[in-house]
């Protein structure tokens, strides 16, 4: 038996990995019990069809698996970085994990609620239009400051600043590199086949647009998605949340599958969602794991291997997608072509 195939069963015997797999399967095959007359959710201009939404949530962790692997490849001869001797002893990170995750409740909470007061939209970590919902939606340029501001404070600045003051280094928030040659090689491969493969099966539609659009949209769509989701979302969950993970579970995988999990969850009040009824808020929250649960575990494994949470950052989120797909997104929806 080769080594990669004992990986394999230790992998297929954790509990944590037959629970996702199990959930996994019945939250696709529930998604067409609930959804016979359709989804209440759109996809661009088009209603989501069921089979539209379970094919591109099994793409979704696919894609993601397959970044694994190759992660994991590349980074088989680094000194391996433990997480979890990053955290605090177990009752510290248990209390300081329920507490993040209690604060992380209260922001999105106070996200839906200003962000309505403001607009139509919760201020979620997704602008309205980005996957699902109306592409080129009208948004307000206010709207969309407030959103960034928001986001930016609540789940980076003010978590990145109170784990600073507890005396937390950067090494331990995983905010620096250990290997900035390797880190650049993965970051570099993981980019470029992510890139080839959103710009190939998802929207190729950023090489249609003029060089004027392409000069406003191209740094605006990086700064606006920067600092309103990819470092919220670096910050929150990989920087503090993954080595508190990685204390309290001891592994690994299960590690890895909670930073999808929570990658999930946070993204729980998405311009998208709809909870006016069970059967919908039921689908919502489905599509939230088919949608985000495989980049998330991307996301945690990168930072695993590497120690350093900016490596998803550059690899796998602020460039592709927020550049690839969404500069056209962000450029209809404010008007500017």
């Amino acid at each position: 038996m080769t080594t990669e195939s004992r990986t394999i069963g230790r992998l297929l015997r954790q509990r944590s990995v037959q629970i996702t797999a199990a959930l996994w399967v019945l939250g696709s095959a529930t998604v067409f019990l609930l959804a016979a007359d359709g989804l209440p959710i759109q996809r661009g201009h088009h209603p989501e069809t069921a089979s539209g939404a379970v094919i591109s949530g099994q793409i979704n962790l696919v894609l993601p698996l397959i970044l694994v692997a190759v992660t994991l490849a590349l980074t088989r001869r680094r000194p391996r970085i433990d997480l979890a001797q990053r955290s605090p002893e177990p009752t510290v990170a248990r209390r300081e994990t329920y507490t993040l995750i209690g604060y992380g409740v209260l922001v999105g909470i106070g996200g839906l609620m200003i962000g309505k007061l403001a607009g139509e939209h919760a201020y979620s970590l997704h602008l309205p239009g980005t996957i699902y919902g109306l592409h080129g939606e009208t948004l307000h340029a206010g709207w969309v400051a407030g959103w960034v501001a928001y986001n930016l404070i609540g789940f980076a600045v003010i978590p990145y600043l109170v784990f600073r003051r507890r005396g937390y280094t950067t090494t331990q928030l995983s905010l620096r590199s250990s290997d900035r040659r390797g880190d650049a090689v993965l970051i570099v491969v993981i980019l470029a086949i992510e890139t080839v493969a959103e710009l190939g099966g998802l929207s190729s539609a950023i090489f249609d647009l003029s060089a004027r659009d392409l000069l406003i949209g191209i740094p605006l769509a990086f700064t606006v998605n920067f600092f309103g989701t990819v470092l919220p979302i670096m910050i929150f969950i990989y920087a503090i949340l993954l080595p508190r993970f990685a204390r309290l579970t001891g592994s690994p995988a299960t590690t890895a599958i909670l930073g999808g999990v929570a990658y999930a969850v946070i993204h729980v009040f998405e311009s998208w969602a709809v909870y006016d009824t069970a059967d919908a808020a039921v689908l919502t929250v489905i599509l939230l794991f088919l949608q985000y649960l495989g980049p998330g575990i991307i996301k945690a494994v990168l930072t695993q291997r590497t120690g350093n949470a900016w490596v998803h950052v550059w690899a796998y989120h602020a460039i592709a997608p927020h550049v690839t797909i969404d500069t056209v997104n962000l450029l209809d929806s404010l008007r500017l072509r």
